[in-house]
């Protein structure tokens, strides 16, 4: 396993020497801040290997004595560059996101974990049922594996108050899964444009056999322009979790996104709410 500093001088370099304009098919590297990357990480649970991407706060190298709270994201190839996203050059940004909120002191500076997907088995990774693996595997491989290696491997704040779970779509399915799952390791979930559809609205009912709330704070959000009834079903998320004892705009926000659509760029543009809603001040 290996690991490679990317720094703001690399970046530049790159912007520098990339042509002024960019087809629809060429890809334009993306990168802020410093991202170190660990490739062909195994997992014992999964029987899998994929690349964590690690974003990490401006001081970092500078306050040695400093910890940072950590916010676990799916889908880690969309994350932060248009190199690897699944759209050429859309990505979530979440990297120039976090870097301009914390150098204007609008957030908790703090590590980002991108954790790839498994490609062709990002389905049966993510949800819960219908598949011949399932979230709940996933969800022992970010909690049992993957953040063992990144407390061992960076100065990282444990404990809920300080994780966080993000994911859009399958993998906001997924985040509310693994979260619920582990109310004491994660203390914020973002549920991003969440696949509420899936085997006859499963995770509504998941919800509804909640013993009771949990201790902690949750965004649902959805573009108006999703197709189906995507905001329907987001506000029915919404619904259930309230009645179940969270409190709307305390603990629990539904952020309607209008016109936007189901992809990075849409996300991308909610990334900066997202995170200080997760993150805060």
């Amino acid at each position: 396993m290996k690991w490679t500093n990317i720094s703001r001088a690399m970046l530049a370099v790159a912007v520098a020497s990339a042509p002024a304009i960019a087809t629809a098919q060429e890809r334009v590297s993306s990168l802020t801040g410093e991202i170190r990357q660990h490739d062909s990480f195994a997992s014992r649970i999964l029987g899998n290997k994929r690349t964590l991407r690690v974003y990490l706060p401006p001081d970092y190298d500078k306050n040695r004595g400093a910890r940072y709270p950590v916010l676990y994201m799916h889908d880690g190839q969309n994350c932060f560059d248009g190199m690897t996203s699944y759209i050429p050059n859309q990505e979530w940004r979440a990297d120039e996101a976090a870097q301009a909120l914390i150098e204007n002191r609008m957030l908790r500076p703090l590590i980002i974990v991108a954790i790839d997907n498994a490609g062709a088995d990002r389905a049966n990774e993510f949800l819960p049922t219908k598949v011949k693996t399932t979230v709940k595997k996933y969800g022992e491989f970010v909690v049992g594996e993957v953040m063992p290696f990144i407390n061992r491997t960076y100065r990282t704040k444990t404990g809920a108050k300080n994780t966080a779970l993000c994911g859009s779509s399958f993998g906001g399915v997924a985040t509310l899964c693994i979260g619920l799952n582990y109310p004491t390791v994660f203390g914020s979930l973002g549920v991003i444009s969440p696949s509420v559809w899936w085997d006859d609205r499963v995770l509504l009912k998941m919800v509804d056999a909640l013993p009771k709330k949990t201790d902690q704070k949750i965004w649902v959000d959805i573009g108006t322009t999703e197709g189906g009834d995507s905001e329907g079903d987001a506000a029915a998320l919404f619904d259930r979790l309230a009645a179940k004892g969270w409190t709307p705009g305390k603990n629990l926000i539904l952020y309607r996104d209008r016109f936007a659509k189901h992809n990075e760029a849409a996300w991308a543009g909610r990334m900066d709410l997202i995170l200080q809603f997760l993150i805060g001040r």
